[in-house]
């Protein structure tokens, strides 16, 4: 065997298959280690991929080269646009896969790849060079020692993982599987600061013990997809989704686990997510509320296993059990497997760059919900920007793959994390980000293209595509500036959606305008655009340019503020720049600036304690 690699990668959740697979696409012999390698990109929690803020993130890693978009449209069964009704802004695609076809698929792929290698194995050790401070490899609990020039972490819940059901606990990283309980000590010795945190999943339930007649189906719209590439489509037949709601019986059946409950004794010290707490922390912290809502989702096409979204929790068996029994359609429910609770160790992503390196050794990358996010969608995003960074560490390229704020869902992700840290597992929304009306999900491709061909992400075939598309939205959004509309020819149409009729000839754009006005609507009546070849879906392409136009006046100004903020990024401050040489800034600056060491002042202006007098003291030093 070679035991000589330019990148490995420890973990085989989604940060680490996005990792290993675009280091090895892009030309570095990769290694990537698992504990079990039957699991790979495991849907551990809701087999789902996609949401607010999470959609576009895929959307992004399939512009980037990445793969999780391509494997979500391979096994996708049911498929939804959140927040239709409100502004592509918000608008964010979500399906639920099969649970078991979606690690295959990702096996599928990763074997696919020649430069790939895979190992199952516990890493138990880092090895590092004092002398130069650099990691240079990784030692196993078999005893191999694997040398690479990069290494990149992402080990998800494992480090430490305990789990919990009421009084019982025990370790693992999931239920069912070993954890890793010696690489936290190892990285720590080198200087990195840790913490706890912890997360958590539902029962999964016996499908034909639920009478779904109680329950309201969830319709699903099999049209849509998050692959840019259309080679990438499911074949599996459509499978139902439901949603149902708890009751005052169920919480007070809930209650009485509470002085069971690990989250409530004080047994659990990890910090949970808000946005995703467990039944009875809701039960608890919304005394008020009468109910709660539910999603029972399918775990695939061959099974019926269900997952029960919203009802995660670490009480005590028979305390789930009853308790599900009284929500509706649950009467003679089955459980296959009870919910838990997972404390695991995470490291501080303040103690990082913004290619996701380590500031305090060299060579050495961290990647996921070892960052302190939750989530598959961040996990994979972190995970593509580290993998393709730790293979330019690899051929000691000066070249480094970044993502602003501006420019990516993911951008915005990461620079939160190195910069304002976590205090609790990280999830993407919508809101996090300043500039949504820039970064929609519906035009990623075209924020992102320029990137892909610089970095050899994407073929030039894909490419091409992607530019002829917006060749032909360029076009029409042309043509509807210079087309005019008569009072015969769009009244009929306007008196239909009670929108206002036209006297004289306007032009269409003033028409397209109107927030009741669908461009594809008016397309299909009056077939203006006919003509126009595309292997694209082309009700998409209309929409895009419907949104450009309504939204044009906040896309220009959002383009402006982001542009005020870029060129910050222009005044760099020096590595290792010593911030006690500053007099004139505040104490809490010198000191946070030194534990951040900024590289622009962009970054400086983002770390809490540093005041807008600071930054003008930087901006004066190093030369406005």
């Amino acid at each position: 065997m070679n035991f000589e690699f330019d990148v490995i990668v420890v973990g085989g959740g989604h940060a680490g298959c996005e990792a290993a697979g675009i280091a090895a696409k892009l030309g570095s012999k990769t290694l990537l280690i698992s504990i079990d390698l039957t699991k790979l990109a495991q849907m551990s929690c809701n087999p789902a991929m996609g949401g607010v803020g999470k959609g576009q993130i895929l959307r992004e890693i399939d512009v980037l080269g990445g793969y999780s978009a391509k494997v979500t449209d391979l096994t996708t069964i049911h498929f939804r646009m959140l927040n239709s009704s409100k502004g592509p802004a918000m608008w964010s695609p979500r399906a639920q896969c099969d649970r078991m076809l979606f690690s295959i698929e990702w096996r599928k792929y990763l074997e696919s790849l020649p430069n790939l290698y895979l190992w199952q194995d516990e890493v138990t050790d880092i090895n590092f060079d004092s002398n130069k401070n650099e990691i240079i490899g990784v030692k196993t609990r078999t005893g191999a020692d694997f040398n690479a020039k990069t290494i990149v972490l992402t080990n998800g819940t494992f480090l430490n993982g305990k789990i919990h059901i009421g009084t019982n606990n025990f370790l693992g990283g999931r239920i069912g599987e070993l954890g890793a309980n010696s690489l936290t000590a190892s990285v720590a010795k080198l200087g990195f600061i840790h913490n706890r945190m912890k997360t958590g999943t539902p029962v999964r339930i016996d499908g034909r013990t639920v009478n779904f007649s109680e329950l309201i189906e969830q319709e699903s719209d099999r049209s849509g997809k998050f692959s840019f590439d259309s080679n990438y489509y499911s074949k599996l037949p459509e499978r139902k989704c439901y949603i149902l709601h708890t009751n005052v019986d169920v919480h007070n059946e809930l209650k009485k686990g509470f002085k069971f409950s690990p989250l409530f004794t004080g047994v659990i010290k990890g910090v949970g997510p808000r946005y995703c707490p467990s039944i009875e922390d809701k039960v608890h912290t919304f005394a008020q509320k009468d109910s709660h809502q539910l999603f029972l989702e399918p775990e695939g096409v061959s099974t019926y296993e269900m997952y029960l979204n919203g009802f995660s929790s670490s009480l005590p068996l028979d305390i789930q059990y009853k308790a599900l029994k009284l929500l509706p359609g649950m009467k003679n429910v089955h459980i296959l497997r009870p919910g838990y609770a997972i404390e695991y160790d995470y490291f501080d992503p303040m103690q990082l760059t913004d290619t996701l390196e380590s500031k305090l050794v060299k060579n050495l990358f961290f990647a996921g919900q070892i960052n302190g996010t939750t989530g598959y969608e961040e996990a994979a995003g972190q995970g593509l920007v580290a993998g393709i960074n730790a293979h330019l560490n690899a051929i000691n390229s000066e070249t480094k793959f970044t993502l602003a704020r501006d420019q990516a869902y993911i951008g915005v992700l990461i620079d939160d994390l190195i910069n304002k840290g976590v205090d609790e597992p990280y999830r993407m929304f919508t809101s996090r980000a300043e500039f949504r009306i820039l970064l929609r999900q519906d035009n990623t491709d075209e924020r992102l293209v320029d990137l892909a061909r610089q970095f050899g992400l994407l073929s030039e075939e894909l490419i091409k595509k992607i530019e002829k598309k917006y060749d032909i939205i360029d076009s029409i959004e042309k043509d509807i500036y210079e087309r005019s509309v008569s009072p015969n020819t769009i009244n009929q149409y306007l008196s239909k959606i009670n929108s206002a009729e036209i006297k004289q000839k306007r032009k269409l754009v003033d028409i397209i305008s109107r927030p009741e006005v669908k461009l594809t609507e008016v397309n299909n009546i009056y077939n203006i655009y006919k003509n126009v070849n595309t292997d694209q879906n082309f009700n998409d392409i209309l929409d895009q340019v419907e949104i450009r136009i309504k939204y044009k006046g906040y896309i220009e100004k959002e383009k402006l503020n982001a542009n005020k903020i870029e060129r910050l990024d222009y005044v760099k401050i020096p590595d290792n720049f010593d911030f006690n040489l500053l007099n004139s800034i505040s104490t809490e600056a010198r000191q946070k600036l030194t534990r951040h060491k900024p590289k622009t002042i962009s970054q400086a202006k983002k770390i809490p304690g540093v005041s807008p007098s600071d930054i003008n003291v930087l901006l004066v030093y190093f030369g406005r």
